[in-house]
């Protein structure tokens, strides 16, 4: 995979129970850096891991239910994972994970404006629970979204629907991508 803009939109298809070991896949690999900082073999890793996951799978699964839990594909191969959840008044983005050769590639940019759309034509604010330490907090503040309560690890940050012209002024900028 190339680094650097994709000319190919992100297609979103329905995950299913197929697609759990490509969802942990996912999973792992946004926990990398932090794993490097543990003094532990691969298979702790590996244990650790696979408990997460299966925790953070069971938890969305009973508390988001109606969700659309979903995998993204860029040209025909699986990229990611995005999760939502769609309320009365708000689209929440339970996750929003890319492989690392499909970040900095403008992917997660485009699936959060297309969300963001979304937002504005239904009136529903968007939200996002983002760890500090995410280098993907830039491109949500960029986009509009701002800090709304301080969760320790986390923020919570939303986006509430804005006129049409300031959201064309915060689709600019770099191409920073979703972790």
């Amino acid at each position: 995979m190339r680094r650097g803009r994709m000319n190919r939109k992100p297609i979103l298809r329905k995950a299913g129970e197929g697609d759990l070991e490509f969802l942990f896949s996912v999973y792992a690999c946004s926990r990398v850096e932090e794993l490097a900082q543990v003094d532990w073999d691969d298979d702790q890793k590996s244990t650790f891991l696979k408990m997460q996951f299966e925790a953070q799978h069971r938890y969305y699964s009973e508390n988001y239910r109606g969700a659309d839990f979903q995998i993204v594909v860029i040209e025909g191969q699986p990229a990611g994972r995005l999760y939502l959840h769609r309320r009365s008044d708000e689209i929440r983005i339970v996750d929003i994970t890319l492989l690392p050769e499909y970040r900095h590639a403008g992917i997660g940019a485009s699936l959060l404006r297309t969300i963001l759309e979304e937002g504005e034509r239904t009136g529903r604010r968007v939200t996002i629970h983002v760890e500090r330490f995410n280098p993907a907090l830039r491109l949500y503040q960029r986009l509009g979204f701002s800090i709304v309560e301080d969760k320790g690890v986390y923020y919570f940050m939303e986006r509430t629907a804005i006129s049409p012209g300031l959201a064309c002024a915060a689709e600019g900028g770099s191409t920073d991508d979703v972790r």
